[in-house]
């Protein structure tokens, strides 16, 4: 799950920003809201984590410009603002979900997996596909009640398919849920990814659309 971290505190931001790598998110931070924007314009996230006072906009001004723009990416607000007022104006501005600081940072984690599970219409966290069971919580996958030992990014492409089982995914969709903007990535790093997650899952589980995409499928 990739996520875009708008944090100017650069403290606490750095802190955010190694925690929920280590939950296993991929993460974007950005400290300005005019370069979360730009961000936004040409990478797919998850869901936004943003910070209210930022130096060169407020970030409930980001927010009325992110929804105007037509993104519907979930948005969690973590902020020192903590009034019954400021928490209704950022819902009423578009906002998903709402932490004060000083928080739990698993209880954003678990409020972030909240936030997607309900944006891709599922009330479990665990995916279940069929023989094929992932958790992206727990980062495990089974097939048929066996355990597949897969690597960070085989993991990370699995959970990003899973998520729309039957849907076409394009390369350049599967490469943005796997590096962030400062990764330099190959252009078919997706693809040898993607092979050895169809070795190990064994079976056409994972279907090339040629000229198009990949999609996850339980074998007939």
């Amino acid at each position: 799950m990739k996520l875009l971290l708008v944090e100017d505190d650069e403290m606490l931001g750095d802190s955010m920003h190694k925690g929920l790598r280590l939950a296993g998110f991929k993460v974007d931070h950005l400290a300005l809201g005019t370069h979360a924007l730009n961000a936004l314009s040409d990478q797919d996230y998850d869901v936004i984590v943003l910070d209210l006072g930022l130096p060169d906009m407020d970030g409930l001004k980001l927010l009325e410009r992110i929804r105007r723009q037509g993104l519907k990416t979930p948005a969690i607000l973590v902020t020192a603002r903590s009034s019954v007022r400021d928490r209704i104006e950022g819902l009423n501005l578009g906002a998903d979900d709402y932490l004060a600081k000083p928080f739990d940072l698993d209880e954003l984690v678990a409020r972030i997996h909240a936030l997607a599970r309900r944006s891709k219409g599922q009330a479990q966290s665990s995916i279940d596909l069929g023989r094929l069971h992932v958790n992206p919580i727990e980062r495990r996958a089974q097939l048929d009640g066996v355990d597949l030992k897969l690597s960070p990014r085989e993991f990370d492409l699995l959970v990003a398919m899973a998520r729309q089982p039957g849907a076409v995914l394009s390369p350049s969709q599967l490469r943005s849920q796997l590096y962030g903007l400062a990764d330099d990535v190959t252009s078919n790093t997706v693809e040898v990814h993607l092979h050895f997650l169809r070795k190990k899952l064994g079976g056409p589980w994972v279907v090339n659309v040629r000229g198009v995409g990949y999609k996850l499928v339980e074998p007939a």
